[in-house]
């Protein structure tokens, strides 16, 4: 049994912090489903000892709710801020190419892919950026904000290719990728959605607090796209589903082997880039092999498909 004892000199502003700090760490012990009754429990004694009102009260009891419902899937809209805000973090470590025909160029190719996938809808859409980096390297965030890197470009020798390249990443934000990589820090930005509930109750200093807690958990996400990569498996999926988009719009599925084959001419298992962060490329073509089966392409507009590329990417 845990007890909860509420010091007669705590400030009646810092109520709802500490009730939310202590319902945080109780929902680890007992589970979500009771974490509505520790709250009652937590506030029925600040209310009794005269730190809380009813209505503050009645304020982390629904945020305490909050934090169970939390661990269901998160809403389009909670995913595209928390997409912007890893987006905006990636941004802060990789200056965006300054080239407008590139950028529209992966757009084009990108929202058609993305119309194809499973996930043709987001919140927020679809958007695609080319960073201004030698590194060999993507990112999905989980919102459906995209960045290829030049260095990956300059891997890429067709429209074709390049379709295979943004694909992936698609198939990322179809699978909820980004949001996987969340879950292990989903109860300390329920903390944070908490105590903000109450934060006209707090002081600066305890909302300086929350604010890097938020930072943190957004930060968790940002490492696992930039430095630890996705798991093996989320790389799979990726993959195949990469197919899939590809063989649905006319694209050739073949060419995310060619892209994977010129990474592997150059690969390093502990180097930068797409090196530190993605499977071995020889793992991933058989997996891509598979999923193309006996599917043969058919190739259509071939030619003036390969001009847009080039009038595109020709600079890259």
């Amino acid at each position: 049994m845990i007890a909860i004892r509420v010091q007669s000199g705590t400030a009646g502003r810092a109520v709802v912090l500490t009730v939310a700090v202590i319902a945080a760490i109780l929902l680890v012990l007992a589970g979500c489903e009771s974490l509505g009754s520790i709250a009652e429990v937590g506030t029925g004694v600040a209310v009794a000892t005269g730190r809380m009102t009813e209505q503050q009260a009645a304020s982390v009891t629904r945020s305490a709710e909050a934090i169970g419902r939390s661990f269901e899937d998160i809403t389009p809209e909670q995913e595209y801020y928390i997409g912007r805000a890893v987006g905006a973090t990636i941004l802060d470590q990789y200056a965006p190419y300054d080239e407008q025909a590139a950028t529209d160029y992966l757009n084009l190719i990108g929202q058609s892919l993305a119309m194809a996938s499973d996930r043709p809808e987001l919140f927020g859409g679809y958007r695609f950026m080319v960073l201004d980096s030698e590194e060999v390297n993507a990112f999905a965030t989980p919102s459906g904000l995209i960045f290829v890197s030049r260095g990956l470009l300059r891997l890429t020798r067709s429209e074709d290719d390049v379709a295979a390249v943004l694909a992936h990443e698609i198939g990322h934000v179809q699978h909820r990728h980004g949001l996987q990589a969340i879950r292990t820090s989903r109860i300390t930005a329920a903390l944070t959605s908490t105590a903000i509930t109450g934060a006209q109750f707090a002081t600066s200093q305890e909302i300086a607090e929350l604010t890097e807690v938020f930072e943190d958990s957004i930060n968790d996400v940002t490492t696992t796209l930039v430095n630890n990569g996705y798991s093996r498996s989320a790389e799979r999926e990726a993959d195949q589903a990469a197919v899939e988009i590809m063989k649905r719009i006319g694209y050739d599925p073949e060419a995310l082997i060619r892209v994977l084959e010129r990474m592997d001419e150059d690969w390093v298992s502990d180097g930068p880039g797409f090196m530190r962060t993605h499977p071995a490329p020889r793992t991933r073509i058989e997996v891509v092999r598979n999923a193309i089966g006996t599917y043969r392409h058919q190739p259509a507009g071939t030619a003036e498909r390969q001009r847009r590329y080039e009038r595109a990417l020709g600079s890259v």
